[in-house]
């Protein structure tokens, strides 16, 4: 029998070896094909009796499986929660038939065996299904590298392990372990898997296979320990041993503190390790599949597996970029200025593989941002993320210079210099008068408009906007802004050099802001105001921490310094003149920075006190100067402004089309400033959770008590009269 996801080859012993590899694909993953035609081979396997045994391995260098196609789990539709659960359970049932021999469950007598041996050979990561493949198998043979990553991160996109991972990976590894991968997500090393009870061997690359084989020839019949009589887990389970006992109430007030409710994924799969550690593996697997259906039935799955999977992939693979436009072929890039932006720019490019030339006015400040990229390094080689071989070759890609003439031979210019138009004038005027004529320019500015920066170019049709996010070196998200004269091939040099240094980009409208710093300041503002009103900041930071932000929005203030909020409102109260609508923070500003000189983290006071060698904490002079009100709003009062605070201006920038679909615009939230990441973003909040009507009726409440700032758009009035979705397609 012949099959196209793997190839099964049968030795003289007759052990099968069984290589995985998808056709076509650069990762196995289990999709409809391989599910299909795996589920017929166990049944091959179980009744051909040339077949004594199975060795289990992939034909891909990029690893063994990283689990289920989440296109395929996010496009799943059932008409019943029945069928859907059927659906759900169809994997456990294979892989349960595999462990078993296909025999009813039974407990075996010690030293008894009932199913032909299986054993996995994992030559590279093995994730979410992967991993459960291989747990469902009677041995695990591991290549010896510790770069390879076991683990079950399927919380991450709001799911469960739904192959058995939640009742194989605790009878093994005992549940502390287990609840730890399952719930965190974080995968683990070979040695680790090893130390924890999950692999048995771990050896050199090349003798994977034929060790995997030694023990299928050595074990004629196998069992799982689990079916066997006698068996308990590791560490204690069920609902009467004291350790068990104390550990779920452990664990599951740990789980609810650090998703704060808002990840039903860490409860159930909490409960599946609970319950499953009560009832025999059978009943188990069902009371998985039971709450992973559940789960892949909410919108707020859905909603992750589409922005945080799909949708990222999509952007990340040029989803936006011009298709007839040739790949850029990016050696040398140019990077103009080497403060904090600009040495972050320039590490992140070097990282990507690019050589890289750091101009800036002083030789002394271009050797400062290199060191930026040398401290990174260092940190990297200290902690076994890097080698010390693989860092010295990074940073002898970047070459510190004051002299614009190093620039002559570069195939990309990425302007990062003070945030002046003038001063950006004036580099764009020195770069050009050196560089290529068909060398791609773009400026990292976060909001001065590319237009009128690209008046100051020769060539704008090769000007564009790239604006990264602040340290460059975490913040994943990049936005893309063409200018009114920006080309096809600008926009694709972009996005082909976003690629290369491996960061999420969204094409935005050329408008002061664009997107992101169109939605951030109001959102920081109303935090502001909320203590004008003397609305206690604790209330204000827990609320935001509570909706699932990273950081309460006053120590995002801190972060991006008030000094910086107040100066982007001068020069946008200057540029705008009469137009300008005042935000109600302007006094707020003048007395924090100008009186008190309390500018953020950086001078080390703003909202919070940053103390040498301490914890941060609120700064408890702030009622001296904004008491205190004797009435504070509840906890869901505050939730929803803040809330409300960043879906409105989100959803303006969506009406008028400065972000050019839902996706761009959660892509951009969750990525950008690290709105609530359960939500799948602002645009699938308001469209599956909250739904339109309801989020237009609640923006309107808000609007009448607070001001018109949260009227929603009349676009979204519109669409929830219509009763029509965002996510339409």
């Amino acid at each position: 029998m012949t099959y196209e996801t793997f190839s099964v080859d049968i030795d003289g012993d007759g052990i099968a070896l069984v290589t995985i590899d998808l056709p076509g694909q650069s990762m196995n993953v289990w999709n409809e094909a391989l599910m299909r035609e795996f589920n017929a081979f166990v049944e091959d396997f179980l009744s051909n009796d040339g077949m004594k045994g199975a060795v289990i391995t992939s034909g891909k260098k990029s690893g063994f499986l990283a689990g289920a196609d989440l296109r395929m789990l996010g496009g799943q539709t059932a008409s019943t929660m029945k069928e859907a659960y059927e659906n759900a359970f169809g994997l456990n049932a294979t892989l349960r038939k595999l462990e078993t021999g296909g025999h009813p469950a039974k407990k075996l007598q010690k030293g008894e065996a009932a199913a032909k041996p299986v054993a996995c050979a994992l030559n590279g990561l093995a994730l979410g299904g992967g991993l459960e493949l291989a747990l469902a198998c009677h041995y695990r043979v591991c290549a010896d590298n510790p770069k390879i990553q076991l683990g079950l991160p399927e919380v991450q996109v709001g799911l469960l392990p739904g192959g058995g991972g939640t009742q194989r990976l605790p009878r093994l590894a005992g549940l502390q372990n287990a609840a730890m991968i399952a719930t965190q997500g974080k995968p683990v090393d070979p040695n680790t898997a090893k130390a924890q009870g999950f692999v048995d061997e771990v050896v050199p690359a090349d003798e994977i296979v034929a060790k995997a084989k030694e023990w299928v020839k050595a074990n004629p019949k196998a069992s799982q320990p689990w079916d066997r009589k006698g068996f308990k887990f590791p560490g204690g389970g069920g609902a009467m041993d004291p350790r068990a006992v104390q550990f779920f109430i452990g664990a599951n007030a740990m789980g609810q503190k650090s998703t704060q409710h808002n990840y039903p994924a860490v409860q159930h799969i909490l409960s599946c390790l609970y319950e499953g550690s009560i009832v025999p593996i059978d009943t188990g697997l069902k009371i998985e599949s039971k709450y992973f259906t559940k789960l892949i039935a909410s919108p707020q799955t859905k909603n992750m597996i589409r922005t945080l999977f799909i949708n990222k992939q999509a952007a990340e693979k040029g989803e936006q970029r011009p298709k007839d436009v040739a790949p850029t072929e990016l050696k040398k890039v140019g990077v103009l200025g080497a403060g904090m932006m600009g040495a972050g720019i320039a590490y992140v490019t070097a990282k990507g593989g690019m050589e890289v030339v750091l101009l800036d006015r002083e030789l002394e400040y271009a050797n400062k941002g290199k060191a930026y990229s040398e401290g990174i390094v260092s940190k990297g080689v200290a902690k076994g993320k890097v080698t010390k071989e693989k860092g010295e070759e990074l940073l002898a890609r970047i070459t510190p210079t004051t002299d614009y003439n190093d620039l002559k031979d570069v195939d990309m210019i990425i302007e990062a210099v003070f945030e002046d138009p003038d001063i950006k004038a004036d580099v764009i005027k020195k770069t050009e008068a050196v560089i290529g004529q068909d060398v791609i320019f773009a400026s990292n500015t976060s909001t001065l408009p590319i237009t009128g920066l690209a008046k100051h170019s020769e060539r704008p049709d090769q000007f564009i906007g790239i604006h990264f996010f602040s340290p460059v070196d975490k913040m994943p998200l990049v936005e893309i802004i063409p200018g009114e004269k920006s080309g096809d091939r600008s926009l694709a040099a972009a996005l082909d050099y976003v690629k290369m240094i491996r960061k999420t980009p969204i094409v935005v409208k050329d408008t002061r802001g664009f997107y992101t710093n169109r939605v951030v300041p109001p959102y920081l503002n109303e935090a502001m105001l909320m203590v004008k009103e003397g609305i206690k900041p604790a209330l204000i930071e827990n609320a935001a921490k509570s909706l699932g932000m990273p950081v309460g929005p006053l120590a995002l203030v801190d972060e991006t310094s008030l000094e910086l909020g107040k100066r982007v409102m001068e020069a946008t109260k200057k540029e705008l003149g009469d137009d300008y609508k005042p935000t109600g923070v302007e006094d707020l500003l003048a007395v924090m920075v100008d009186k008190l000189g309390r500018l953020g983290r950086k001078s080390g006071g703003g909202f919070y006190d940053y103390p040498e060698g301490g914890k941060k904490s609120l700064w408890p002079g702030v009622g001296d100067y904004f008491p205190e009100a004797d009435e504070q709003p509840s906890l869901e009062e505050a939730k929803d402004r803040i809330l409300y605070a960043q879906l409105i201006p989100a959803a303006q920038c969506y009406a008028e089309g400065i972000v050019p679909d839902p996706q761009s615009a959660d892509l951009g939230a969750i990525f950008g400033w690290g709105f609530a990441p359960w939500t799948g973003g602002p645009m699938s909040y308001i469209d599956g959770i909250a739904g339109i009507d309801e989020f237009v009726r609640k923006a309107e409440s808000l609007a009448q008590k607070y001001g018109e700032r949260f009227n929603p758009p009349a676009m979204f009035r519109e669409m929830a009269e219509k009763n029509e979705t965002l996510y339409a397609a």
